[in-house]
């Protein structure tokens, strides 16, 4: 028999968005968070730049909203980017208030850094590990609210809806979702008035990314999969400086180490982004990764190079602590030679498709973060504007359920997870090389430049994995890794 929960609102995921969202939630109804693995474990976690907000005298939200509209290659939604931009400051100070520490400057005024394709300083940061600072506040809070149960190594199978009931509707709503207890490999089923969607990424599609290995994309394919309209999910983000070394996993240089003074260069030395935009080092992140992985095809080499040896050494030490530690372990030092750096896949500007208070396509189901698109990124997110928009969305969507919630019920019933006729896994090999396949296929073909041949080429080599992947996970007893690949 499957065990049976019941909450008032499920938080599907454990970052900056779902987090914001249960802490404020949670004075008004029972919450219930689920993650898949341990509740630290989200991409806000390796968030280094920070927070992008008009907050200084000399800053308009006009120019922020013109920035976010220049880097989204003309394909941003005007209005919402304007509630973006326009409601983001009164959350810097909510997270101040919830305990978040940010870097200051010598007049005790919040630091504000300057990152690629922002005509002002305005990023809100806690030296180079912003998403860190963030994340422990905020399950601070989480953990010590008597309102919220936080549930770890739970894993979203399938949200419930009528079909699981043999109801056909068009008019589909959500009543919470099967979830997998990947610690006692036990299913349960979670009933919820409300759930909303919060797990982020999907940077482990590729083989190269700065995500940790938990962002897959599994909330985004889990709402499509039960109705859910998504949106823009070709414009993947590949963020122009990772770390390359053959030891290093998904390490990000923070696009503010160019704001501070950091230059790219080739191999001999020569600068290089002069000849890609008038912005050069500056430009918005599509435009550097392109001119990276053109300079790369061009010179054969394996990667291109950040340089801030210029920099006094005390003060790039005192701006990126975290850089620095994480580079000397790698047998760099930054302050003396060369970072070599690669583009790698960073962030998807698609997701769930939500309208201005978070509300999908289906009823009662809600997104914010990096699994929404709603619409503020265009083709391209702006340095800094993903922790906003999961800030400034998680907030509304909050106080749109507030409002309609006592008016819903979870009484409705569903059946069992019906395991029936499944065995153990026993290929792994199938599972693992299915994901290997998989993300080479999108490294090769659907990457920083792509071609209608090479998209055809990647769509028939996808369909054939799905198809395969499917038929597994139909005959197979659930597991985290099937899931994941699915």
């Amino acid at each position: 028999m499957t065990e049976s929960l019941q909450t008032d609102v499920l938080v599907i995921g454990s970052g900056i968005g779902g987090l914001y969202f249960a802490i404020h939630m949670a004075d008004h109804a029972a919450v219930t968070i689920i993650t898949k693995k341990e509740s630290s474990t989200s991409n806000t976690n390796w968030a280094q730049g920070g927070i992008a907000a008009t907050i200084e005298s000399g800053d308009t939200a006009e120019l922020h909203i013109e920035d976010t509209l220049g880097a989204g290659a003309g394909l941003c939604k005007h209005d919402m980017v304007a509630v973006m931009v326009e409601e983001g400051p009164q959350h810097i100070r909510r997270l101040m208030e919830l305990g978040v520490q940010f870097t200051t400057s010598d007049h005790e005024q919040l630091h504000l850094g300057k990152e690629g394709g922002h005509s002002r300083s305005r990023i809100v940061h806690a030296q180079d590990f912003t998403g860190r600072e963030v994340e422990n506040a905020l399950l601070a809070r989480v953990n010590s609210h008597p309102n919220i149960t936080l549930l770890e190594h739970h894993f979203a199978i399938e949200l419930l809806t009528e079909h699981h009931l043999g109801i056909k509707t068009n008019d589909i709503t959500c009543y919470g979702a099967y979830v997998l207890d990947s610690k006692q490999r036990k299913p349960k089923k979670i009933l919820a008035k409300i759930t909303i969607v919060a797990s982020g990424g999907l940077g482990h599609v590729y083989q190269h990314t700065t995500n940790p290995d938990i962002a897959t994309g599994d909330g985004v394919a889990m709402a499509y999969r039960a109705g859910a309209e998504i949106a823009n999910m070709e414009f993947i983000q590949f963020h122009p400086t990772s770390l390359y070394h053959p030891k290093a996993k998904s390490f990000l240089i923070s696009e503010a180490v160019r704001g501070f003074g950091g230059i790219l260069k080739l191999k001999n030395g020569q600068e290089f982004m002069h000849k890609y935009d008038k912005r050069q080092n500056l430009a918005p992140r599509d435009i550097v990764a392109r001119a990276i992985d053109s300079e790369i095809k061009k010179s054969g080499e394996e990667c291109v190079f950040l340089d801030v040896t210029h920099i006094d050494p005390a003060k790039t030490r005192e701006h990126f602590p975290n850089i620095y530690e994480t580079c000397l372990q790698y047998g760099i030092d930054m302050t003396k030679e060369m970072i070599p750096v690669v583009p790698a896949a960073h962030y998807s500007c698609g997701g769930i498709r939500t309208d201005a208070m978070g509300r999908t396509t289906l009823n009662r189901l809600y997104a914010c973060g990096e699994s929404s698109c709603t619409g503020v990124h265009g083709a391209n997110r702006l340095a800094s504007n993903s922790l906003l928009e999961a800030l400034v969305f998680a907030w509304r969507s909050f106080t749109d359920i507030r409002e309609q919630l006592p008016a819903l019920d979870n009484s409705m019933k569903f059946p069992d997870w019906d395991d029936s006729g499944t065995v153990n896994p026993e290929e792994w090999i199938l599972v693992s090389h299915n994901k290997r396949e998989a993300q080479g296929v999108m490294n090769d073909y659907v990457g920083i430049v792509r071609s209608d041949l090479r998209l055809q080429r990647a769509q028939r080599r996808i369909e054939f994995l799905k198809d395969e992947t499917e038929a597994y996970y139909k005959k197979t007893k659930i597991t985290t890794q099937i899931l994941e690949l699915r």
